[in-house]
């Protein structure tokens, strides 16, 4: 865990050190408890404009003790649902509620089987990494989850091989986030100071509204292989939480172009806790901005919005991979 981030985690918890209602057992008391953690702790209450008493009197006439807890789970789900929040779940020993509509209305703009084709079966893995050298001296690295630990070694690998390369393409399509630690390994090997890339802030009191003072977040560099020449990162919907966040730190770098689709969003540093009857609740309770202090909750647009083409689909073409390897011959011919 990040300095950074561990900071605003003590914060949070100094936050919650009060004393809580108690409550039983029972399926009334179980909503009761879901409904007030997220009423005192969720962060996204005023960005969202979202009623969450209105929410309240509506699920809670759904409620009745004589209920069984598939039923009461439901009932959750559905109001947790109202968040809108990827970053949310309910776990029980026989389902987890989930809300994908981050993702899930909005076209792939990825297809795994053409990705195979610029991949072929000689391409190098490290990391979690995969990458190539295409054929027109473009390195291609497709990174599908920060869950996948990064090693410097591994970096400088890649980065000595692309050394000679016209640019570079980071292709992030799908991944879903993991750990906001990767995201600084990796951004830091195109960055050449210290910069300020966004903030972060923490609940302090039960008000829908109380928030800490905006703690900076900074992207600092490395002593190891650097990269300086253009670097196209390709999103999709599907990018969520820590991919969410390595767009909105990598938009802060001169030689980097965003190209794709609009990302998922997620951009509450997500807690846990518990239900009486057991159950685990994460949800969004510190909320992110990038360096302008702005939301990224619902996504971070492209610089270059670029969608995949059916005719190039059936060509076994991926548009975005092919507008990423043109900006990129554009740009180190004036480079």
């Amino acid at each position: 865990m990040s300095k950074w981030i561990f900071t605003i985690f003590i914060g949070f918890l100094l936050a919650s050190c009060v004393k809580e209602p108690q409550y039983s057992n029972t399926p009334r008391d179980n909503f009761e408890a879901l409904w007030k953690l997220l009423d005192e702790r969720y962060c996204f209450f005023e960005y969202k404009k979202l009623d969450w008493n209105d929410v309240h009197s509506r699920y809670s006439a759904r409620i009745s003790n004589s209920m069984s807890e598939e039923q009461l789970f439901g009932v959750m789900a559905e109001m947790l649902a109202e968040l809108k929040d990827g970053h949310v779940n309910l776990f029980s020993s026989f389902d987890i509620s989930r809300y994908w509509d981050w993702y899930e209305k909005y076209p792939d703009n990825f297809d795994e089987k053409i990705q195979r084709r610029y991949l072929g079966s000689n391409y190098l893995v490290a990391s979690g990494i995969k990458y190539k050298v295409l054929n027109d001296n473009v390195g291609y690295m497709y990174y599908g989850s920060f869950s996948d630990a990064i090693g410097d070694g591994n970096l400088d690998q890649i980065i000595s091989r692309f050394s000679l390369c016209d640019g570079i393409i980071i292709d992030i399509r799908n991944n879903g986030g993991g750990d906001l630690t990767n995201v600084d390994i990796l951004a830091a090997r195109f960055n050449n100071e210290r910069r300020l890339v966004g903030y972060i802030t923490h609940k302090t009191g039960k008000g829908h509204n109380d928030f800490s003072n905006p703690y900076p977040k900074y992207l600092g560099t490395t002593g190891r292989l650097r990269y300086q020449k253009p670097v196209v990162v390709l999103t999709n919907r599907a990018c969520f939480s820590s991919a969410n966040d390595f767009v909105s730190v990598m938009k802060q770098l001169p030689t980097i172009t965003i190209v794709g689709d609009s990302t998922g969003g997620g951009s509450g540093l997500p807690f846990s806790s518990e239900l009486p009857n057991g159950w685990s609740i994460r949800f969004s309770a510190s909320p992110m901005f990038n360096a302008n202090m702005d939301q990224t909750e619902f996504g971070i647009a492209p610089d270059v919005k670029v969608e995949m083409n059916s005719d190039d689909m059936k060509k076994g073409v991926d548009t975005l991979i092919e507008e990423a390897r043109k900006l990129i011959k554009e740009k180190s011919k004036t480079s």
